[in-house]
């Protein structure tokens, strides 16, 4: 099909956005360089969107700037806009402390890396339910049940469970305590900036399957902020793709994972283990992403991509249209089907390569 290019807020605007980002940078030096650059994208209501990419990427910042917690000193930038569901748009930047600590958990909540670091060793984990309702001005009771039905639906016994301490439970057992407590004052939007990233991949699986029982179960709008782009795929809707702090893929999921454009994505599919690929078939990307103060003019894929050009040198690529809702911002993209080979089945069932187009 013939493409056109278009903007970041034409490709990635949807129907019925709970939240829209437009232009979002953060910056630690007064813009002489970005730890996420110029973002923006909607994130439709009772979707599950999967954001992806190497360890450095922007993938947290992103996830922290949907809760303006970037970490002082850092300065985010641009606009966010929360839109609850029948009730007038917040603007997230734009609030008071109080009115922000409010929509942190009870509005949109998030996960963070690492549940063994997310909870205090003194305290058992009924505790950490029961100060988290307090501090918003909840019924504890009524939370406490509900705090039971959810680790119930994490398939956890939940007395077991609130009267434990977090060293006397697996890795697995805290971290779905933690989506739990999350989850507690029944917010809108959950975001998991790398959840199952220190447990076994069994665990892993384990673990989307019950995420997506839930979403379906309380109508969550999810965010999984993951590096690991083939087991984000049995679970989100669409995926967005972040390199050197900028978005440059987004898509459905299916057309992302049969049919990346973007050399980098099809090179990011080749060179994550899975399930459904042997590790033979791996192929590392060659090369580092770039540092904040060190970004390469033009694509700042160039460096590491076999398509790169005097253009791709020189000037950043516009998002080009792939096929409808899903964008790549790359001059080359036709040509990545036959230059960047996928290698693998893909988790969704049939074979991954792409075609050219």
């Amino acid at each position: 099909m013939e493409t056109d290019q278009t903007t970041a807020d034409q490709v990635y605007s949807t129907d019925d956005p709970i939240v829209e980002i437009r232009d979002a940078a953060v910056t630690y030096d007064d813009g002489e360089s970005y730890v996420l650059d110029h973002v923006s994208i909607d994130l439709d209501r009772g979707e599950i969107l999967g954001v992806v990419g190497e360890s450095g990427s922007g993938k947290s910042m992103l996830a922290s700037s949907l809760l303006d917690a970037v970490p002082s000193p850092g300065r985010l930038m641009g606009k966010i806009t929360y839109r609850p569901d029948g009730d007038e748009p917040v603007d997230v930047l734009d609030l008071e402390k109080d009115e922000l600590r409010s929509l942190r958990w009870e509005e949109i909540s998030m996960v963070f890396q690492g549940a063994m670091n997310s909870f205090n060793p003194t305290m058992p984990i009924r505790t950490h339910f029961e100060e988290t309702l307090k501090a918003h001005d909840a019924d504890v009771p009524e939370g406490i049940d509900r705090a039971e039905e959810l680790l119930e639906d994490l398939h956890l016994e939940p007395e077991r469970i609130l009267d434990s301490y977090p060293h006397e439970l697996s890795g697995g057992m805290q971290q779905r305590a933690l989506i739990a407590l999350s989850l507690v004052l029944e917010p809108d939007v959950l975001v998991m900036d790398e959840p199952t990233a220190a447990l076994d991949l069994l665990m892993q699986r384990s673990i989307l399957m019950l995420l997506s029982d839930l979403q379906e179960k309380y109508n969550l709008t999810m965010v999984f902020i993951t590096h690991d782009l083939p087991l984000v795929a049995a679970l989100a809707d669409r995926m967005a793709i972040m390199y050197a702090f900028r978005l440059i893929e987004i898509g459905e999921t299916r057309d992302i994972v049969e049919n990346a454009a973007h050399p980098y994505t099809r090179a990011l599919l080749n060179s994550t283990p899975n399930l459904n690929a042997p590790l033979s078939e791996m192929r590392p990307i060659e090369g580092q992403s770039p540092a904040p103060i060190n970004m390469p003019s033009g694509c700042a894929y160039h460096p590491r991509c076999p398509l790169a050009s005097e253009e791709c040198r020189t000037d950043v690529p516009d998002y080009h249209d792939v096929a409808p809702d899903h964008g790549s911002a790359c001059y080359h993209w036709r040509e990545s089907y036959d230059e960047v080979p996928l290698v693998y089945e893909d988790s969704l069932g049939g074979t991954a390569g792409g075609e050219s187009r």
